[in-house]
C-alpha cells in the first residue's frame, strides 16, 4: 500500500514508466514475433506436410525458411505503434461523443470551469503544455488522461462527472489526471492497451483459422501444434491482464497521491471517488447499457479514474473482463487516509 504522508517520488516513476514502456514494447513485439512464427509453421505445414512442426520452427529460426508472416506481423506491431502515437486521441475517443474545449468552445459556465480548473492545475503541476480538454456526452461519472507527452497529453471527462462533483472534487480529479500526465504513465497505459488488444485480435484470427482447418492438420500430425494455438489463445488474455493489473494499479495510487500532493488536502478526491462508486452503483443497469453501446472500452478501461468492473459493470466480453485493473474503492481511500463510513 502506498503511504501518502510523504510527497511521492514522481521523478523517480517518469524514470521508471520510461523503463517500463520500453519493455512493454519490446514484450509485445517479441508476442507479434511469436504468433507470426505459428502462422508460418501452419503456413508451411501446407507446402511440406511430411515435415514435424518442430523442424519447421528450426527452419524458420535459422532462416532456411524465410519466416513471411513473422516479419509481416513485426512490420505491423512498429506500424502499430506509429499509429498510436499518431491518431493516439482519435484512438482513445473511438466510439464516444465527445467535444473539445477551450476558451472558444465553452458554451455554458461548467464548460469553462471545467477549462479554467486544467488550466489551473497546469500550472501547480510544473507542466509546460495545458493538456487538451474534452467532454464527453455520458451520463456516467467518469475520466482518463491519455498522449505520449506532455506537449500531446490530454483529459477526457464525461458529461455526468462535471455535472455531479462540485468544484473542488472536480478539480481533484483533474489533479489525479494531471498527475498521470506528469508521471508520463499515460504513455504506459496507451501503448500497453492499444498492443494488448490488438494481439488479441491476431491471435483470435490464428485461433479460428485453426479451427476451421484442424482435421486437416491432425490428419498431418499437428495436433501438438494445435493444441499450442488452442492454449496461446486462453493464455494471452491472462497474460495481458495481468501486465495492466502491474501497471495499473501502481498508477493509480501514484496520481491519487499526485492529487494530494498538487491540492494539499485528500478530502476532495476522497469524497469525488465515494460519489462516483455510487453513482455506478446507483445506476448499474443504465450504465451497464451505456458502457456495451460504446466502442473501444477495452482501450480505455485501464485509463479511466474509475474501472466500472468495480461496479459489477461488464462493457468487455473479453477473459480480461473478469478482474478490475484498478485497486478497489476501499483500498484506495485507506490509502488516502480516509475510513470510508459505507464501503
Amino acid at each position: 500500500m502506498m503511504d501518502y504522508s510523504s510527497v511521492p517520488d514522481w521523478r523517480g516513476q517518469l524514470r521508471r514508466n520510461q523503463s517500463r514502456t520500453r519493455w512493454v514494447i519490446i514484450v509485445f513485439v517479441l508476442i507479434y514475433a511469436m504468433v507470426g512464427l505459428l502462422l508460418d509453421v501452419l503456413f508451411y505445414s501446407q507446402t511440406y506436410p511430411e515435415a514435424s512442426p518442430s523442424s519447421l520452427f528450426q527452419a524458420l529460426l535459422s532462416l532456411q525458411l524465410f519466416p513471411f508472416a513473422t516479419s509481416i506481423l513485426i512490420i505491423l506491431s512498429l506500424v502499430s505503434l506509429w499509429v498510436t502515437y499518431a491518431l493516439y486521441d482519435k484512438i482513445m475517443l473511438f466510439g464516444t461523443e465527445y467535444k473539445e474545449i477551450t476558451p472558444k468552445t465553452a458554451k455554458n459556465l461548467s464548460e469553462t470551469q471545467l477549462y479554467n480548473v486544467v488550466e489551473e492545475l497546469k500550472l501547480a503541476a510544473g507542466l509546460q503544455f495545458v493538456p487538451r480538454v474534452f467532454l464527453i456526452d455520458a451520463d456516467y461519472m467518469n475520466a482518463f488522461a491519455s498522449g505520449y507527452s506532455d506537449k500531446s497529453a490530454m483529459v477526457a471527462i464525461t458529461r455526468g462527472l462535471v455535472e455531479k462533483l462540485d468544484r473542488d472534487e472536480l478539480q481533484a480529479v483533474m489533479a489525479h489526471e494531471l498527475s498521470h500526465i506528469r508521471h508520463m504513465d499515460i504513455k504506459l497505459t496507451l501503448t500497453a492497451s492499444v498492443l494488448s488488444n490488438l494481439i488479441l485480435m491476431v491471435v483470435d484470427m490464428l485461433f479460428y483459422s485453426v479451427l476451421y482447418g484442424r482435421d486437416e492438420r491432425d490428419r498431418k500430425g499437428g495436433q501438438g501444434l494445435v493444441v499450442i494455438i488452442m492454449l496461446l489463445r486462453f493464455l494471452l488474455p491472462l497474460i495481458t491482464l495481468l501486465l495492466m493489473l502491474y501497471l495499473s494499479r501502481l498508477r493509480e495510487y501514484m496520481a491519487d497521491a499526485g492529487c494530494v500532493e498538487l491540492m494539499r488536502d485528500n478530502s476532495p478526491l476522497a469524497k469525488a471517488l465515494m460519489k462516483i462508486d455510487q453513482d455506478h452503483q446507483t445506476n448499474k443497469e443504465n450504465y451497464r447499457q451505456q458502457y456495451a453501446r460504446t466502442a473501444h472500452e477495452d482501450v480505455r478501461r485501464a485509463a479511466y479514474i474509475y474501472d466500472p468492473i468495480q461496479a459489477g459493470i461488464e462493457p468487455v466480453t473479453s477473459l480480461s473482463g473478469i478482474f478490475s485493473t484498478h485497486p478497489s474503492i476501499k483500498e484506495r481511500l485507506k490509502a488516502l487516509g480516509v475510513l470510508p463510513s459505507s464501503h
